[in-house]
């Protein structure tokens, strides 16, 4: 479908339009979701069979697996980087045995535990659905170093070797790979009061390869100085009615071509249902966007699958 061709024309509604679109959004969704946490919040959803990379998956120096949403496998560098892990069946704040919030529209890929010794786990903010305590906990090990955005360490769980936070400007080297923190165009807090906490891109280096995890953001030009990105992880959805903090994927392929990307992962769709926009709408005006430069530079994969710069290109292997 041609989404971007029914669009209608007008101008970016101002702030009290916006607010307005904001509540009634969320009116359609979150009472049906609470009350189904309430209800089914008990039942174990079936786990998936064992998840199992490709063999040659570690041998690349460039790879990356999506997990959905926001949570990417990367190998760079021989180090193995998770971003913003989200392994749960739904998503926002537990009440007692209830974890109350949005839930997955598709299966989960794997578990946690059936994921690779992990090296880094970069946090991008706050937000449930970027930072899963549930997950997090069943990460915990002595090997893994977190990296996570100003004022959110105490809300990592215990377990780790490490949780280094960082602000705006500031990077860290760990084993040979180095992260550095960029302010893109969100907001950190985990809920409406603690607006002090921070948000995060990562520019991830390591040898010859640069990799960009933009987290979430507007549109931006905070990435326009980055050149030599082998491969950028944008999201591309969650923008109706929120554009002023998620951007289009118009904005996107706009933001990509500014940073000198060469290959685009888009994430952060038709994984949970976070906004309007119909689940497959994100993906379709990217590629629209693009055009024919999306059969090359953009890497569809589904969640589970794998790319690796050398041998697939777009392509995805199965994970």
């Amino acid at each position: 479908m041609n989404y971007r061709a029914t669009l209608p024309r007008r101008r970016p509604p101002g702030k009290g339009r916006r607010a307005i679109s904001v509540v009634r959004s969320g009116i359609r969704r979150y009472p049906r979701e609470i009350w189904q946490s309430m209800r089914f919040g008990k039942a174990k959803p079936a786990a998936p069979s064992p998840w199992l990379l490709p063999e040659s998956f570690h041998a690349q120096p460039l790879a990356a697996a999506w997990l959905g949403h926001a949570t990417v496998l990367l190998r760079v560098g021989g180090c193995t980087i998770l971003t913003d892990p989200v392994l749960s069946h739904r998503i926002g704040p537990s009440v007692g045995r209830f974890k109350i919030g949005i839930s997955r529209l598709a299966e989960l890929p794997a578990q946690p535990e059936h994921l690779p010794p992990i090296d880094i786990i970069a946090v991008s903010h706050a937000h449930f659905d970027h930072l899963d305590k549930h997950t997090l906990a069943r990460l915990a090990h002595d090997r893994t170093t977190v990296v996570t955005a100003h004022h959110t360490k105490r809300l990592i769980p215990r377990g780790f070797r490490r949780v280094i936070e960082l602000d705006w400007g500031q990077e860290v080297s760990i084993g040979g790979v180095r992260l550095g923190a960029i302010r893109p165009r969100h907001w950190g807090a985990r809920i409406a009061l603690d607006r002090h906490r921070g948000y995060n891109s990562y520019l991830i280096e390591a040898g010859d390869h640069r990799v960009l995890y933009a987290g979430d953001t507007a549109v931006t030009a905070a990435f326009n100085h980055l050149r030599g990105i082998d491969l950028a992880i944008f999201g591309i959805g969650a923008y109706d009615p929120w554009e002023a903090a998620h951007a289009t994927p118009e904005q996107v392929w706009s933001m990509f071509n500014a940073c000198g990307g060469t290959r685009l992962l888009p994430v952060h769709h038709s994984t949970f249902r976070l906004s309007d926009e119909h689940r497959d709408e994100p993906l379709d005006r990217l590629l629209s966007a693009a055009g024919p430069q999306g059969l090359s530079r953009i890497i569809r994969c589904r969640p589970g699958q794998s790319w690796w710069s050398e041998a697939c290109d777009s392509l995805c292997a199965a994970g």
